[in-house]
């Protein structure tokens, strides 16, 4: 039993993971916040708007990082570290991850709106670029294939935990 004990102690090593991914949140969010402040400057100072909606887009996939790093500290936590059994039901279901796999599908998905993203916030600069700036959208749209194909026909999502099976059924066409 002390081996047990031990082992089961270890789960709060996961702890040290939780807590740099929330400072890594915070970081993300300060820099959203200076790169939004820098895109109203520019728009005050009379910038180009091509550059003043690059700056707000790039802003935005911040934030969205952020607020994923957020879900991800809550989720080691309180899904490895801490049992909150009723005070996890109380959240939305989008920020109850069952398991580690949906925690890498939600980073993969993450990745592909960031590329998205990214490649807009290139396109909106440049304007017209050559036929080698397909690159990206491909392997975005290679990427968002695979996602699709480990994520199945018929996997559950967190729609379907809170809309329930009857819901995901007749979307399914079951």
């Amino acid at each position: 039993m002390p081996l047990l004990r031990y082992l089961v102690s270890l789960r709060f090593v996961l702890l040290v993971a939780a807590i740099g991914t929330a400072v890594g949140a915070i970081i993300m969010f300060l820099q959203a916040s200076l790169q939004m402040l820098g895109a109203a400057i520019d728009l005050l100072k009379g910038e180009e708007p091509k550059i003043v909606t690059a700056m707000v887009m790039g802003a935005t996939d911040t934030y969205l990082f952020g607020i994923v790093l957020v879900i991800f500290s809550y989720a080691i936590a309180f899904g490895f570290v801490f049992y909150s059994g009723a005070d996890r039901l109380k959240l939305p279901a989008w920020m109850r991850p069952t398991g580690m796999d949906e925690l890498k599908m939600t980073l993969i998905s993450v990745i592909i709106v960031y590329l998205v993203v990214d490649f807009a916030t290139d396109w909106a600069e440049k304007g017209s670029m050559g036929w080698e700036t397909l690159v990206k959208p491909i392997s975005i749209l290679l990427l968002a294939a695979s996602l699709r194909l480990f994520t199945g026909h018929g996997a559950s999502t967190a729609d379907d935990r809170t809309t329930g099976d009857a819901a995901a059924g007749k979307r399914d066409g079951t």
